[in-house]
């Protein structure tokens, strides 16, 4: 439960602390008094949507302490996620809004994301005013309703139908795809067929482009190379054919020379030594030069071919390439994007057949799902209807409608039962919160059939039914009781006060009849002595209590016939909770 909640700044509340107990606790105030800002302040205390501080405050800020029970486990593991310490049962929550806009926010001391704040808001809280009212017209909200009342299992069968639907529509778009877009997929096909083939057909090889290039160099200059080699072998060698001799015999004779001498000086013996190393190096040279001038021949068969392999290969440089990898890496991608446009007719057939699957199981689904919510509305009509008879409401009836949509008016037709509806993420059904007021007449529309008092006692009602089958622990009204008066107001206040037997409820209140079932009051007051309108919030009880009740019923606080009135209007409420 909330135990307590401070706000400053926020509209005309400079600074008010509202100290909260279980069970039923009414707001009341003058108009223009600040009530409203109660549930403003939740709001934002709970993530809701930021505003401009007002007063020209450099921040408005919203704390609150919340009592948290060990049965309320989803509520507790988020808070520990959030980094709050709950050793001792409380979590302390606050929010604070700059006069810029920017916002800040803290769970159990600790700062935190907005969004942590709106999550737990969500288990903790439920707050409910004239807008929801408006949005409870709306057939959407009021198909949302039916589902959440309908259960876990009716959960269980929706969570399972959107998930088919979502696949199905999945598939449905990729057979779309396919067909309209077959032309242009079959003639990107043949291009990529084409290059492949013609890179498949050159075969190129890595690192094949530096060993063509030395190649055709070598043969390109083969003459000049063979003279060069043999004059260089030559020189080494000698001639044969004149006897002459070469360097070789040159380095072999003075090698010779220095050895005659050389035990006489260690000098000589060295130099003797290095110039047989330098005989023997020449020697393998001229070895190795007499083999590559056999190797070497002219080609130009072979020249031709590297030739025209080197053009082979700048033509694909030229149309899918700069360079080899390039070209490589090209025909990689393009076989991986050739399975991606697969449009073969066994493609399309799996697709088909996959889509006649899915549209099958989703229409099954859908019959499961129309028959639970049908079941649900029994029970959901029944229970509000019930509910209707405490608000003065005796002969009243609200009909949960579960209809077929049409077909054609969802993104896709389904059979569901005996005929074709149209089906969206949500299901194949229609449905529409009917209040017949009196036996006799026809069932309308919540929007044409209620009055604003009706619609407020229709919308109290179902929150009551909703309540007895769980939701958060705290429930905050805001003026839902707007357009009621008299022996309903009672019967409102009735209702509220039984709805806190299970739930912390919190209501502001123009209506004293209500307010009389509280088991706290709070008053808004404002204090207009300064240049600036400012609030603030106290608990009233027994003697101000009654003159509170007074000044709602008459406008006359001091007035003895109207504390009496109020005295006797608190004695009726007790007697009725009891």
């Amino acid at each position: 439960m909330l135990e307590e909640l401070r706000i400053q700044n926020l509209g005309v509340i400079a600074d008010a602390t509202l100290p909260l107990d279980p069970g039923l606790t009414c707001i009341t105030g003058e108009t223009g008094a600040g009530k409203t800002m109660v549930v403003a302040g939740l709001g934002l205390l709970f993530g809701g949507r930021a505003s401009r501080a007002p007063l020209g405050a450099d921040r408005a800020l919203v704390e609150g302490r919340f009592a948290v029970a060990e049965a309320a486990l989803e509520l507790r593991e988020r808070a520990i996620e959030a980094g709050a310490d709950l050793e001792d049962g409380e979590l302390l929550l606050a929010r604070s809004v700059s006069s810029e806009g920017r916002s800040k926010a803290w769970v159990g001391g600790r700062s935190a994301p907005v969004g942590v704040l709106a999550e737990l808001g969500e288990l903790a809280i439920s707050v409910h005013g004239q807008s929801d009212q408006m949005r409870l017209l709306q057939p959407a909200e009021q198909r949302a309703a039916l589902d959440r009342f309908a259960g876990a299992d009716h959960g269980k069968v929706l969570d399972a139908y959107r998930a088919v639907f979502h696949e199905l529509g999945a598939c449905a778009a990729e057979l779309s795809r396919l067909r309209t877009s077959a032309r242009e997929m079959a003639r990107e096909a043949d291009l990529l067929r084409l290059g492949l083939d013609e890179i498949t057909a050159v075969d190129p090889q890595d690192g094949e482009e530096s060993e063509l290039a030395e190649e055709a160099l070598r043969l390109e200059n083969a003459e000049a190379l063979r003279l060069a080699a043999a004059t260089a072998h030559g020189a080494i060698s000698g001639d044969p054919a004149t006897g002459e001799g070469g360097a070789t015999d040159t380095v072999g004779a003075a090698a010779r020379a220095l050895e005659h001498d050389a035990h006489s000086d260690p000098k000589l013996a060295e130099f003797a030594e290095r110039l047989a190393e330098a005989g023997a190096l020449l020697a393998e040279a001229a070895v190795d030069l007499s083999s590559y001038l056999d190797d070497l021949t002219a080609d130009p068969r072979r020249l031709e071919e590297i030739y025209q392999r080197q053009a082979a290969l700048k033509t694909l440089y030229r149309k899918y390439a700069e360079d080899l990898p390039g070209v490589l890496a090209w025909a990689e991608n393009a076989s991986k994007r050739l399975g991606e446009l697969d449009v073969s007719d066994e493609r399309v057939a799996e697709l088909e057949s996959q889509h006649a699957e899915l549209t099958a199981r989703a229409a099954d689904l859908a019959t499961q799902l129309r028959a639970s919510r049908r079941a649900a509305a029994a029970r959901f009509s029944e229970s509000v209807s019930t509910e209707l008879k405490g608000l003065a409401m005796p002969h009243a009836e609200v009909v949960a409608a579960v209809e077929p949509r049409p077909a054609g008016r969802g993104s896709v037709d389904l059979a569901v039962e005996t005929a074709v509806s149209g089906a969206t993420e949500d299901g194949a059904d229609e449905v529409e919160l009917l209040l017949r007021p009196h036996p006799g007449s026809l069932p309308a529309a919540l929007h044409k059939g209620a009055s604003g008092g009706e619609l407020s006692r229709v919308m109290l009602a179902i929150e009551v039914v909703f309540a007895e089958i769980g939701g958060p622990p705290v429930l905050v009204f805001d003026e839902v009781d707007a357009g009621v008066g008299g022996g309903a107001a009672i019967e409102i206040g009735r209702c509220l006060a039984k709805l806190a037997r299970r739930h912390q409820v919190l209501v502001v209140t123009h209506l004293p009849q209500v307010a009389a079932f509280a088991d706290r009051h709070l008053v808004v007051s404002k204090d207009t002595s300064g240049a600036v309108t400012v609030s603030g919030v106290r608990v009233v009880d027994d003697a101000a209590r009654a003159r509170e009740l007074a000044r709602m019923l008459a406008g006359m606080p001091d007035s003895h016939l109207g504390v009496a009135h109020a005295e006797e209007l608190l004695a009726e409420a007790a007697k009725m909770k009891s």
